[in-house]
């Protein structure tokens, strides 16, 4: 007995073309089931695709790969088929192999640039996986169950397909390529078509580079480490540092294993928590040559770590941090503005090296702004701080808190 089908579309503001691809998959895959993703459309998507016989999974809008990896979760265990809201064509023969992942290759070129974010990804599939694609950024594929496990959550934005071959290579499942008379709605060599193959070609970047699971599961680029390159006009000791802090945070994000917290850390041993909890500390000594100075710096990037749990959360504490300290939380103020709409959409992650990072540099500030008095003082609020958050979850308590809690969800999906 065939293992279950699902087949899903990722669809934006496709009213006019969405209710004749579910018809067109309905009458080729009598037996599967439709979900459509539909992915903060502004139009008439989700009551067309209805119109049409699928099940619709209304979103906001985040982009391709985290539309498809929350409509995934709606379907049953079993095959998956994935397909552009665009698509005219047979797919069949995509089910018709052995194969864990199959890709459909258009059998003619369609519109198109001049080729640039095409050959980018596949040097980047090649380089982390040893697979020479054709069309490494093809819509249309077939999922085994073992492929739909390796893959899922899906890597975000138009960077999803790229990192999923690469996931079924290095998983050491089979993965193919397959040659078929599709056609679809090509973009052509004009202001939008560069801007949508630019975009693909940031996104196959990011998908390229470590990743997480956020709080609501989806699987994000860690862009934290991009703090390192800010605060230009910060002392070169605060930027040194700041940028090892980051990688130490960067260490974590890496290969942290399931400990959380001081005490579970300890408990472990050697993890990348007791790295942070000394290696933080020291770099901040070997930097103000002060043992208060580097206990603050230590407790303040601690804390915006411990805050960090939604998006936009550390960014926000960050920016208000920045009012009451100068020196170099100032000077850090424009690479936490451009990563703030990104970490806001769910786009991408802080994770640990951005938030000890941004936390290390209000530490600094606040040496730089505080008298003997003050730092002490700041010292003492974020040791309980830290001590709360041992037993309690910060991130409750703000979520618990009415004004607070106005605060942390401005701006959010």
């Amino acid at each position: 007995m065939a293992e279950p089908l699902t087949i899903l579309v990722a669809a934006r503001d496709e009213e006019t073309r969405i209710e004749q691809t579910v018809e067109a998959l309905r009458a080729a895959f009598p037996d599967g089931e439709i979900v459509v993703a539909d992915d903060g459309s502004r139009d008439s998507t989700a009551a067309a695709a209805r119109r049409g016989g699928a099940r619709v999974v209304r979103l906001p809008r985040l982009g391709k790969g985290q539309a498809l990896t929350l409509a995934e979760r709606e379907a049953p265990p079993g095959r998956l088929l994935l397909v552009d809201a665009d698509l005219d064509g047979d797919l069949a023969p995509l089910l018709d192999t052995d194969t864990d992942l199959t890709v459909a290759v258009l059998a003619e070129r369609q519109g198109g640039g001049f080729g640039l974010a095409k050959r980018a990804a596949r040097a980047l599939i090649l380089a982390r996986s040893g697979f020479r694609a054709r069309e490494p950024l093809s819509g249309q594929r077939a999922l085994s169950p073992a492929a739909r496990e390796a893959c899922f959550p899906l890597a975000p934005g138009f960077g999803c397909e790229l990192r999923m071959t690469i996931d079924a290579v290095r998983s050491g499942l089979s993965v193919r390529e397959h040659e078929l008379p599709l056609r679809h709605r090509a973009t052509g060599r004009d202001a939008r078509g560069f801007l949508h193959r630019g975009r693909q070609l940031l996104d196959a970047t990011l998908a390229c580079g470590p990743t997480a699971r956020n709080h609501r599961g989806l699987r994000l680029p860690l862009v934290g480490a991009l703090v390192a390159l800010g605060g230009a006009r910060a002392p070169a000791r605060v930027r040194f540092g700041v940028a090892a802090v980051a990688a130490i945070g960067l260490a974590d994000d890496l290969w942290s294993g399931p400990e959380r917290g001081f005490r579970a850390h300890l408990r472990a041993g050697r993890t990348t928590g007791v790295l942070k909890a000394l290696g933080i500390p020291a770099l901040a000594l070997a930097v103000t040559r002060s043992a208060r100075a580097a206990l603050l710096v230590s407790l303040s990037a601690n804390a915006l770590n411990q805050l960090d749990t939604k998006p936009g959360r550390a960014l926000k504490v960050f920016a208000a941090g920045t009012l009451l300290v100068r020196g170099p939380a100032r000077a850090y103020a424009p690479i936490a503005v451009l990563l703030a709409p990104y970490d806001l959409r769910e786009m991408t992650m802080l994770g640990d090296a951005g938030s000890n990072a941004l936390g290390a540099v209000l530490g600094y500030g606040s040496v730089a702004t505080f008298t003997a008095r003050g730092q002490r003082l700041a010292i003492a609020a974020l040791a309980g701080l830290t001590i709360i958050g041992e037993v309690r979850s910060l991130g409750e308590l703000i979520e618990r808190t009415p004004g607070l809690a106005r605060l942390d969800r401005l701006g959010r999906l």
